[in-house]
C-alpha cells in the first residue's frame, strides 16, 4: 500500500513550496500552484536557473493573500489582484496569457533582486497548453515547466542518497505529491491513480535540469546529483527523477490518502 506523506504548491514558479495537508487538484495543477511567474524586462520567464536566490523567497496564501518573505524583507497582496495588463509570454515554447499583478509587486521584487522584473499571474487555467507529442494531445497546464504535477517517491530519493556524500532533502526535486514506495523509481510504472477524490494519470519521468543541483536553503550549488543520476538514470539527453502527471478527475487530496492503482 502507497501513501501520500506530502502535499507541497508552488504558487509562484520557482520560489519556495508550501507545505499543505491536503490540496484541490484540478485539471492545470493544484489550486494555486504555479500561477504566478516572473518575467524579465523582455517578458521571458524566470527560475532558479538563472537566479538561484528565487530559493530563498518564501510565500504564504492566508485569508486570500499572499505573502512573500525574504531575508528580513516582507511583501503581500490579494491572490485576485491584478493591474489588468495583458501580457502574452510563453513557457518553453507553449504560449501562455498573463495578466500583470501590481506595479508594487513588480517594485518590491525589482528591488529585492536587484534587477527589473514583473510578477504576472496566469489569466486562467485554460490560457496554457502544453503538447505531448507521445499521447498526441494538447493537456492545460499551470506555468510549470511542463506538466501539472510531480510525484516522487521516499525510496527513489533514498536510493540516489546512499549514492552521494552528502545525502538530499526531497525539496530538492520540487515534486507536488511525495509518496511511499519500496522499490526506486517504481512510480515511474505507474499508470491511473485514484488519491482521495481526485484521479490522475501518469504522462512520463520527469527529466530534470540544473536546478536539482542548488541547495533550497543556501542557494549553494553541487553538481553531484546530476553527476550520479546521469549513472544510473539517463534516458536520451535526460537524466529522470520523479514523473509527471495529469489530474483526469479533479477532487481534494490530503496527506494520509492511499493511492489505487488502476494495475493492481
Amino acid at each position: 500500500m502507497h501513501i501520500i506523506t506530502d502535499l507541497i504548491i508552488y504558487p509562484i514558479k520557482s520560489l519556495a513550496g508550501i507545505p499543505v495537508q491536503h490540496a484541490n487538484a484540478l485539471r492545470s495543477g493544484f489550486q494555486h500552484d504555479r500561477r504566478w511567474m516572473l518575467l524579465d524586462e523582455d517578458n521571458v520567464f524566470l527560475t532558479q536557473r538563472e537566479i538561484p536566490e528565487l530559493a530563498l523567497f518564501a510565500p504564504e496564501i492566508k485569508d486570500d493573500k499572499m505573502s512573500i518573505r525574504y531575508q528580513n524583507e516582507h511583501f503581500f497582496f490579494d491572490i485576485s489582484e491584478t493591474s489588468n495588463v495583458a501580457i502574452p509570454t510563453k513557457v518553453f515554447t507553449d504560449d501562455a496569457d498573463t495578466m500583470e499583478v501590481s506595479r508594487n509587486s513588480n517594485q518590491w521584487f525589482s528591488d529585492m533582486l536587484k534587477k527589473k522584473v514583473r510578477l504576472v499571474h496566469l489569466k486562467d487555467d485554460q490560457s496554457r497548453q502544453h503538447y505531448n507529442k507521445n499521447k498526441n494531445e494538447h493537456i492545460f497546464v499551470s506555468l510549470a515547466d511542463g506538466y501539472p504535477y510531480l510525484l516522487a517517491g521516499h525510496e527513489s530519493l533514498d536510493h540516489l542518497n546512499r549514492k552521494l556524500q552528502q545525502p538530499l532533502a526531497m525539496n530538492r526535486f520540487r515534486p507536488n505529491m511525495v509518496v511511499t514506495s519500496s522499490v526506486p523509481h517504481e512510480e515511474d510504472e505507474w499508470g491511473e491513480l485514484t488519491i482521495g477524490s481526485a484521479k490522475f494519470l501518469n504522462m512520463k519521468p520527469c527529466g530534470r535540469c540544473k536546478i536539482i543541483t542548488i541547495n533550497q536553503t543556501t542557494t549553494v550549488i553541487d553538481n553531484e546529483p546530476l553527476t550520479i543520476l546521469n549513472t544510473y538514470r539517463k534516458a536520451g539527453h535526460n537524466v529522470m527523477f520523479g514523473t509527471n502527471m495529469t489530474c483526469v478527475r479533479e477532487g481534494m487530496v490530503h496527506v494520509g490518502d492511499t493511492i489505487y492503482r488502476a494495475d493492481c
